[in-house]
């Protein structure tokens, strides 16, 4: 846990020094477009790597009742058993998180008064949910409203985007919404991880480390807009740069910048290489993209090779002199017995 943590500080830490020394042309210039190749290739690879990869079983995951007798009510989007009742199961995956609804949270209560000795007690947890999907809606929107950075004249969408992010405008500069859901989903995130005593026990610093890495991105753009102030116009002509391929100099850009940036790009790199390539995992995953209609199509493995068959004619045209001999039943006599 702490390991990740210090990975993140020393991580930020560089990128400041490095400003302060004059590298900050290396942080942001060649960073970023390392990050970026290294970013798209990996993902890349990533997507080929899953998709080429053979499916020996039909898995699909089943939440409710299957495709049966007519008189038996299927659950069409837990347990699909066609391609549109999979998509629209897919679409609800995807933007609703429908399986993580469903999520139980199961514990053992010792001295249980009904059973009067220990128990185990399965209760909702909506909690994990909701804060999972505000962490994510928040980060597309976050994401979303960077774009101004990224173009000129700034779309009309990414502007309406903004001004009902900042429609509660707390003090100057407005106050946006959602950079403070997504501060307090990934701390609640991460809270789970640290205080939760089963969770820990499992966790690894992979776990750890995006969730800090990303806490470490978001507290270094709220330090950009509401404390360390940066000047946006300059922050634009930087990233416009970068964009068409026409970089300039970052020397003139504030520290923070150089480590907010640094962090992004770090997570860029992280991206292909971790769990949180899940985002475009679901979509290779046989547990959600397969039909339950095991029943009726047969699920040919693709690591079987073609076999070639001997069926029991061929068998008996083959033996039937010897099968003769040892008096076995034919379905055909020998010529000779026949004659």
């Amino acid at each position: 846990m702490f390991e990740s943590l210090l990975l993140v500080l020393l991580i930020g830490a560089i990128a400041w020094a490095g400003a302060s020394m004059g590298l900050a042309s290396l942080f942001g210039v060649v960073l970023p477009y390392a990050a970026v190749v290294v970013f798209i290739a990996g993902l890349a690879w990533r997507m080929m790597y899953w998709a080429k990869s053979p499916v020996p079983f039909a898995i699909p995951t089943t939440g409710g009742q299957e495709e049966s007798l007519d008189f038996i009510k299927q659950d069409k989007l837990d347990c699909p058993s066609t391609k549109w009742g999979v998509f629209w199961r897919m679409v609800l995956e995807v933007l609703l998180f429908r399986s993580l609804f469903r999520n139980t949270y199961a514990e053992v209560r010792e001295n249980d008064p009904i059973s009067k000795g220990p128990r185990s007690i399965y209760y909702s947890s909506k909690w994990l949910w909701c804060f999972s999907l505000l962490f994510h809606y928040c980060f597309l929107l976050v994401f979303i409203r960077h774009f101004r950075f990224f173009m000129d004249p700034v779309p009309s969408c990414i502007t309406f985007v903004e001004s009902i992010d900042g429609i509660m405008q707390i003090g100057s500069p407005r106050f946006f919404m959602t950079g403070g859901i997504l501060l307090a989903a990934i701390l609640f995130l991460l809270g789970r991880r640290i205080f939760n005593q089963r969770l820990r026990y499992i966790s690894l610093v992979n776990d750890y480390f995006p969730l800090w890495l990303i806490l470490g991105v978001v507290v270094s753009g709220i330090c950009l807009r509401y404390f360390d102030k940066t000047e946006i116009a300059q922050v634009k002509i930087f990233i416009m740069g970068l964009t068409h391929f026409a970089p300039v100099s970052a020397e003139h850009l504030n520290a923070m910048f150089i480590v907010h940036l640094t962090l992004v790009c770090t997570l860029l790199l992280y991206f292909p290489f971790s769990k949180l390539v899940h985002m475009p995992g679901i979509f290779f995953s046989p547990t959600r993209n397969l039909p339950n209609n095991t029943r009726r199509v047969r699920h040919v493995n693709p690591w079987n090779p073609p076999k070639q068959f001997f069926t029991y004619a061929e068998y008996e045209d083959a033996y039937r002199d010897a099968m003769a001999d040892a008096g076995l039943p034919l379905e055909k006599q020998p010529e000779k017995a026949a004659e």
